[in-house]
């Protein structure tokens, strides 16, 4: 097993082969650190449950409801059965453009195949509740429709979903970890500060697009209609 340089440098990534196979470790250690996070968040926001919320419980409380509100007006009735996968998916994203921001630390999101991986996991999903809701046959009916030709433009549009999820968010975070890193090299302490405030900001609406799209995806195969 080998290891590449640094993942402190930018661009540069921790490597280990193995197998005939390359691992980004930086993007392993740092997934399976946000996973533990939302665990832990979880379990500390649930140990004990009290009727007037207080501290972690208040704080996750608060989103969860913005979301399942979220979920309801994009959704519907079905959406429910989908909120525990959204909500997870939306705290596992907000910890993983947060990372980023502690020295020594790199987003999960920094790195193309994190982000593919989460917009091909929706896309699946989105298959497979289309055929699951409709039928196979209905569902991949309405790829030809209004006429079939239209086949081919509809196909397009469903490769360029996880391909434009993807880049949006790899794009943004590793931006946004770029412009940190260098501006703490020419301009400490001011202006990295005021744009670690921003990036914090930015973490958030990146983590909020990413889970509205995907939800609107996943509204369109639970409809009844075809589209």
């Amino acid at each position: 097993m080998e290891h590449g340089a640094g993942g402190h440098e930018i661009g540069v990534h921790n490597l280990a082969h193995f197998a005939g196979l390359t691992f980004n470790m930086d993007t392993l250690m740092m997934t399976w650190l946000t996973m533990a996070i939302v665990i832990v968040l979880a379990v500390l926001a649930t140990r004990r449950i009290e009727l007037v919320p207080r501290g972690w419980q208040n704080v996750l409380e608060l989103a969860v409801s913005a979301l399942l509100e979220q979920i309801e007006a994009t959704i519907g009735p079905k959406g429910k059965k989908l909120a525990a996968f959204i909500i997870t998916l939306f705290l596992f994203l907000l910890i993983s453009n947060w990372l980023g921001l502690i020295p020594g630390f790199t987003s999960p999101t920094n790195d193309l195949n994190t982000t593919l991986g989460l917009a091909l996991l929706v896309v699946v999903m989105v298959h497979v509740l289309g055929m699951a809701n409709r039928g196979p046959i209905k569902y991949l009916k309405h790829f030809f429709e209004p006429y079939i030709p239209f086949v081919f433009i509809n196909i397009i549009e469903e490769i360029a979903k996880p391909v434009t999820l993807a880049f949006r968010l790899f794009g943004n975070i590793f931006a946004g970890e770029v412009l940190l890193l260098v501006l703490g090299m020419l301009l400490p302490y001011v202006i990295p500060t005021a744009w670690l405030a921003f990036s914090v900001f930015v973490g958030v609406i990146q983590a909020f697009i990413f889970t509205m799209l995907s939800m609107s995806y996943l509204a369109n195969s639970l409809k009844d209609e075809q589209h």
